[in-house]
């Protein structure tokens, strides 16, 4: 069992990691009764942590806004890691709107804190490093930290949601999941309208206002969710969907094509790559990344379009 002091840091974590607790969960999560919660939390108190509980059968312990947090403690590599997350994002890497000037506010307070072995550290990483900018629809941290907040306190989200062909429809969500998958976030949620799992793009949410009731969790339609995002979104319907034979291994090729592209051997030196995208264009910039030999056999509008830029680059060469 945890000493006295190491408990109640414990129990200043679980309250500050979710809104509310029962004196049974805690009880559970920190191996003690629930005399002894309730003896811990007066303790708090006592050191100035305003905890509120809620008498009765479906009440529990949450900490109130405004409280003051302990220093924060980290070892070596966990600052660093919290540096370069925070570098990362000053340079535009994580797909949310406004946090590059957010992470470099913060990332200064951090380093302000830091012994000279670890800005030494920090340092150096930033020097030697380069960060390629990339560009994609970004989302607002406000939303983001909502979906989230919903997802851990089990709470329904209304929202206003746009298909990928334009079309807009109301959904009564339960969020489980946020995945980052390159500059895009996605939401894994149950559809109550529809009665079944789907996977959102969180740039085309919005959301409609103050989240709903509490819902009882169920078992997320997977164990690995990031592999099950990817396959949401490798099968999710595009205007235009092309096949195209490639003669590479497809090994060699899966390597140079981004991850949402499916790669079909055909046997050694061949391969079938099926892409799918609103945008011919964008077809047409996966075939240039394959750097070899193909044939397309769907959809026609991409062969035309490889025509033009056939002439276009030939222009360029004469």
């Amino acid at each position: 069992m945890l000493n006295t002091s190491a408990r109640l840091l414990r129990l200043l974590t679980l309250l500050e990691s979710r809104r509310e607790w029962s004196g049974k969960q805690l009880a559970d999560r920190l191996e003690i009764s629930p005399r002894t919660v309730r003896n811990d939390v007066t303790r708090l108190r006592e050191l100035g942590y305003p905890v509120e509980a809620t008498p009765g059968v479906a009440g529990g312990y949450r900490l109130a806004s405004g409280a003051d947090m302990p220093p924060l403690l980290l070892e070596d590599d966990e600052a660093v890691a919290v540096a370069v997350a925070l570098r990362s994002s000053a340079g535009g890497g994580a797909g949310v709107s406004g946090i590059e000037e957010t992470s470099v506010r913060a990332l200064v307070k951090l380093e302000q804190v830091f012994p000279a072995r670890l800005r030494h550290r920090v340092n150096a990483l930033q020097a030697y490093t380069v960060a390629i900018t990339t560009s994609g629809p970004t989302v607002d941290p406000h939303t983001l930290a909502t979906i989230a907040a919903a997802c851990r306190d089990n709470e329904v989200m209304p929202i206003d949601y746009q298909k990928h062909d334009g079309t807009e429809s109301t959904r009564s969500l339960e969020p489980y999941r946020l995945v980052h998958l390159g500059r895009r976030w996605y939401l894994v949620a149950w559809d109550r309208d529809r009665r079944a799992w789907r996977t959102f793009s969180v740039d085309r949410m919005r959301l409609r206002h103050p989240t709903g009731p509490h819902f009882v969790p169920r078992a997320l339609p997977a164990e690995d969710i990031a592999a099950y995002v990817m396959r949401s979104v490798r099968s999710a319907p595009s205007k235009y969907e092309s096949r195209v034979i490639v003669n590479a291994a497809a090994q060699v090729i899966a390597e140079r094509v981004p991850r949402e592209v499916v790669v079909e051997p055909l046997d050694d030196n061949s391969c079938v790559v099926h892409a799918r995208s609103n945008s011919v264009e964008m077809l047409a910039l996966y075939l240039g990344m394959l750097d070899a030999d193909f044939t397309v056999t769907d959809p026609p509008e991409l062969v035309h379009r490889l025509g033009m830029l056939a002439g276009r680059f030939a222009a360029a060469v004469g």
